[in-house]
């Protein structure tokens, strides 16, 4: 990477929303809490989000929320609350969004992540910010399973769409629209996202 282009990652400033706000209705029980590799998928997420450059990094919960809230007493993170998250998705995307513009009115771009994806990383996130350089464009978004998906970065003119957003398909409209205006990196470890008590199970059997 050119210094040019290093210097510009640096001053980019952009938060991370992780989304951990769902009943886990297929799992049976809370996966936020699911331990892999010795530690909680939230805290996962989180330990991926504090390890890239995003600043600040919010976890949004809804079901579970008096579960989920003690294994993130002791991290970094603003916790937002997202009282309508049985609407779905958009519901916790609004109170993510809402609490990063409170945080502060200077930031680049926000990247909205899931809790439930085990090959989410630091590196993920540094490789959308390096797709909006290289690209120019002003949303990037992970593609795997032949679409994009979460996690995606989103640039600062979005955040109002962001924060009207309704329905269970969250920002999916955005990101499967216009493809002039969305870039897209290639990341097929995503595909695998934890569900069911079967997904950890295949997903356990793969890396063993």
């Amino acid at each position: 990477m050119s210094r040019s282009a290093t210097r510009e990652l640096v001053t980019f400033r952009f938060a991370a929303v992780i989304l951990a706000a769902g009943q886990s209705s297929r799992m049976g029980t809370p996966k936020q809490l699911l331990a892999l590799d010795g530690q909680p998928l939230v805290v996962r997420a989180v330990h991926a989000a504090l390890a890239s450059p995003a600043w600040p990094v919010v976890v949004v919960l809804g079901a579970h929320a008096e579960k989920i809230r003690p294994v993130l007493a002791h991290l970094p993170v603003l916790v937002a609350d997202s009282p309508a998250w049985a609407e779905g998705m958009a519901a916790s995307i609004r109170a993510g969004v809402s609490t990063i513009r409170q945080f502060s009115r200077a930031l680049d771009g926000v990247v909205i992540a899931l809790c439930d994806q085990p090959a989410f990383s630091a590196d993920t996130i540094t490789q959308l910010v390096a797709a909006h350089h290289t690209s120019g464009r002003s949303i990037v978004a992970a593609h795997y399973s032949g679409r994009h998906g979460a996690p995606a970065l989103f640039l600062r003119e979005h955040f109002e769409t962001l924060a009207h957003l309704t329905g269970e398909e969250g920002a999916r409209t955005l990101l499967n629209g216009d493809p002039a205006r969305v870039a897209s990196v290639d990341f097929p470890a995503l595909a695998v996202d934890l569900d069911t008590p079967a997904d950890v199970a295949a997903h356990r059997s793969s890396v063993s």
